[in-house]
């Protein structure tokens, strides 16, 4: 049991004691005290005067003669207006350093039983990854993370959309511009030969676009009429017939895409346990519709198109499938969303997709629960904000896209250079220091895209990311180079500490209580699926260290249980640091 769990049962049997009145756990606030009060745990005594009938100042009064005398690790307390602060022993939080911080299993919580399934990437393949996939890809893998560490068995899926007319655009470019061009003959990535011939469908479209009008038809018919458009619509009812000759071409494009992207997501570091292709799926939940409609849960028009109306629950009516039998998005996902829980079982799935597709989610859900689906409980669209950067916002089909391949090469190099320029790299080989501009440049952007919380849009500024001084990766993987330096000096191997007896320093008593939070801050960072809340713990963290660092001497330390001890806290920060960043899917270097 925490301090703080024993406070709050404590507080329970004071006001039994005291006031001869029962009060909830949950009716209990505690806080970490504030900086310019003594104490480290704070009580809001407000509540308790109900029973009491005394003022907030002497209802805490009372209440901590009764914590004093009840609980042996607090030592002393005072009150401010309304509010009980609590001092707890130094004994204590030693010991939760010793035993509880630097125990193998710290911050790792045991198997909870449940299934959740992340679902992220979601790309099209038409064209290469850019910055707003590689936000996409480092939410949905570190959530991943999190939710394993939090206990969850987790299962990492990709739903590729792999057909639809912007496929269609690509291949159909090729076939017309291509002259055989392979990913081997153009020494381009199979994704980049692809979305290039996608950017040139559109250079295409807009010149005929423009010789239609220019020939005096309105820009709206010429986009309908442009030759080129009309090409790619015929291709793709092609495909949907099973034409062999395009079936050929889209499996051929395909292959080169997925092998380009199997080189970006391992650049990127992120993985999945199965993968499922549109094209294998968006027959799927024609069935469901069938089941719908005997449920009354949807209902035909006229013209034969299915519908479900959702007014009553302050959205609108939707069209679940076409009038010609055809589906739409909505009946693609009702039926993925039953084949994944068919595949998996889970208790929970999660989709990772960008707000601008909040509503679609929100229909999709309430569809499922209102078929019945007891599953439909555990989905939950894990929403978040596009990533813009200072010149503005990305067009892939126009070609300004941010390619992820060319942003994680340029964010090493300027890894390579700022690093170089630091002098951070005496002694190593030029394979360390591959090694180790990768883990810098990569570490800053996902670092910078992971500590804003996922719902907020971001303006990503690389240069800002890669800064060694500020709220960036980079500086926190310095601090935890800085500390294996010093554990590398004083030949630390593992815990040196038995018992340590002396009174803390402030700022070892802030580090410990800091170490002491991380498994609240993963179990939050869990309910909310938020890697920003780990990235702002691990941040803070470093930051205390590098106070701890300047003020109190580690390895001159004149006692030698103070330096032992010291070594102890430098370990056990250098660690969670560590398996905090590996939550992000940052690395961490031990020297730089």
């Amino acid at each position: 049991m925490t301090i703080e769990n024993n406070i709050v049962r404590h507080i329970q049997k004071a006001v039994s004691a005291l006031y001869q009145s029962e009060i909830e756990l949950d009716s209990i606030v505690i806080q970490e005290t504030r900086k310019e009060f003594e104490g480290q745990i704070t009580v809001v005594t407000f509540p308790f005067t109900r029973f009491s009938k005394k003022l907030p100042e002497q209802t805490g009064a009372e209440i901590g003669d009764y914590l004093l005398k009840f609980i042996p690790e607090i030592n002393a307390y005072n009150v401010v207006k309304g509010f009980l602060n609590l001092s707890v022993s130094d004994g204590y939080w030693i010991n939760q350093l010793l035993n509880t911080v630097l125990s193998p299993d710290f911050g790792h919580f045991p198997k909870n039983g449940k299934k959740v399934m992340v679902e992220y990437s979601s790309p099209n393949t038409n064209k290469p990854l850019h910055l707003g996939h590689v936000r996409n890809n480092l939410l949905g893998y570190s959530v991943a993370k999190i939710l394993s560490a939090n206990g969850f068995d987790v299962v990492k899926v990709n739903l590729v959309n792999d057909r639809g007319i912007h496929i269609c655009k690509s291949m159909l470019a090729w076939k017309l511009f291509g002259k055989g061009e392979t990913p081997e003959s153009s020494g381009l990535k199979g994704d980049h030969l692809v979305g290039k011939y996608y950017v040139i469908f559109d250079q295409e479209y807009k010149k005929q676009i423009a010789e239609l009008v220019h020939k005096g038809e309105t820009e709206e018919n010429a986009k309908k009429n442009a030759p080129i458009i009309k090409q790619a619509q015929e291709m793709l009812l092609k495909w949907e017939s099973g034409d062999a000759e395009v079936m050929g071409l889209w499996s051929m494009m395909n292959t080169w895409v997925y092998a380009g992207f199997e080189q970006t997501y391992d650049q990127l570091g992120v993985d999945f346990a199965k993968y499922y292709y549109e094209s294998d799926t968006y027959l799927l939940g024609k069935d469901i519709i069938e089941e719908g409609l005997q449920k009354g849960v949807f209902f035909k028009k006229e013209d034969g198109s299915v519908w479900i109306d959702l007014t009553s629950d302050g959205l609108d009516q939707k069209l679940v499938l076409r009038a010609d039998g055809t589906s739409v998005y909505m009946t693609q996902d009702l039926g993925t969303a039953q084949l994944k829980y068919d595949d998996f079982n889970v208790d929970q799935s999660i989709y990772v997709v960008g707000n601008e597709q909040d509503y679609h989610f929100k229909v999709l859900f309430l569809i499922l629960q209102k078929l019945g689906k007891s599953w439909a409980k555990g989905l939950y669209h894990l929403s978040y904000g596009m990533v813009d950067l200072p010149s503005g916002k990305m067009k892939s089909r126009e070609g300004t896209v941010v390619d992820a391949d060319e942003l994680m090469a340029d964010m090493i190099h300027t890894a390579k250079e700022r690093t170089e320029e630091l002098g951070k790299v005496d002694g190593f080989s030029e394979a360390e220091k591959a090694d180790l501009y990768k883990m810098i440049g990569l570490g800053a952007l996902k670092f910078f895209l992971l500590k804003v919380e996922p719902k907020k849009r971001l303006l990503f500024d690389p240069n800002e990311s890669i800064d060694f001084q500020g709220h960036t990766g980079p500086f926190i993987q310095y601090t935890h180079a800085r500390i294996r330096s010093v554990l590398a000096k004083a030949e630390y191997k593992e815990r040196i500490s038995r018992e340590y007896l002396m009174n803390l320093t402030t700022v070892e008593r802030e580090l410990i209580l800091n170490l002491c939070k991380y498994p609240a801050i993963i179990s939050m960072a869990a309910k909310e699926y938020s890697p920003a809340q780990i990235a702002n713990y691990v941040f803070e963290l470093a930051k205390l260290f590098n106070k701890f660092y300047h003020e109190e001497s580690i390895l001159k330390a004149e006692d030698l249980a103070v330096r032992n001890f010291r070594l102890d806290l430098s370990s056990a920060t250098a660690s969670t640091i560590k398996n905090g960043m590996d939550l992000l899917g940052i690395g961490v270097p031990d020297r730089m």
